[in-house]
């Protein structure tokens, strides 16, 4: 019987991909503070831009639908406002939310941001409870809006754990070697 000979196929070299991240604590910092910008500071312009557009639509949208209500920030004791550690993935867009508060726990009047003022906690003394109206909403524009502006920051995270770490290839799992089954052994007569 013939042998035949089962060649391995040879698999051509993989080519290593290269991209220099620069600076990644900076470029990760830069991600938090602006959606995308730690992407152009590693000239990566397409992920850059691609999440600045999306990221700050989707912030800026849940905004929008909540009337500039839903990002405040506020850790009182009837109004603990947990979203806020959400939405603060967002970076700069989200923080002149800690300066309305700090006004607010001073008695200051709020920084006229747009009329009305926007991102400042709801007012909860006597009778006047501002966020039992935002709840009210038969729309559900003040839950919409939060949902929006937190899958914003939660959605930033991700993108500056990329900026940090850079990109992820998949690499295909080297071939199995084909095992060639055993040969028997050769029969040998039997002795006369």
């Amino acid at each position: 019987m013939a042998s035949t000979n089962v060649s391995k196929p040879e698999t051509p070299p993989r080519e290593e991909i290269a991209i220099n991240l620069r600076d990644p604590y900076l470029a990760a910092f830069l991600a938090w503070l602006i959606p995308g910008a730690g992407h152009l500071y590693q000239r990566r312009f397409g992920k850059g831009g691609l999440f600045m557009i999306c990221i700050l639509s989707t912030f800026f949208y849940g905004l929008f639908l909540g009337g500039g209500k839903v990002v405040y920030a506020s850790m009182r004791e009837n109004d603990q406002r947990l979203a806020y550690f959400c939405q603060i993935g967002v970076g700069l867009p989200a923080l002149p939310a800690l300066v309305q508060a700090y006004r607010a726990k001073n008695n200051l009047s709020p920084l006229p941001l747009l009329d009305p003022p926007i991102m400042v906690p709801p007012k909860m003394a006597g009778n006047q409870d501002e966020l039992a109206e935002w709840n009210r909403d038969p729309n559900l524009k003040f839950d919409l809006g939060t949902l929006f502006t937190m899958v914003a920051g939660l959605l930033n995270v991700l993108a500056i754990f990329d900026a940090f770490g850079g990109p992820v290839y998949l690499v295909e799992a080297e071939p199995a070697a084909a095992t060639t089954p055993p040969k028997p052994a050769p029969k040998t007569p039997p002795p006369s």
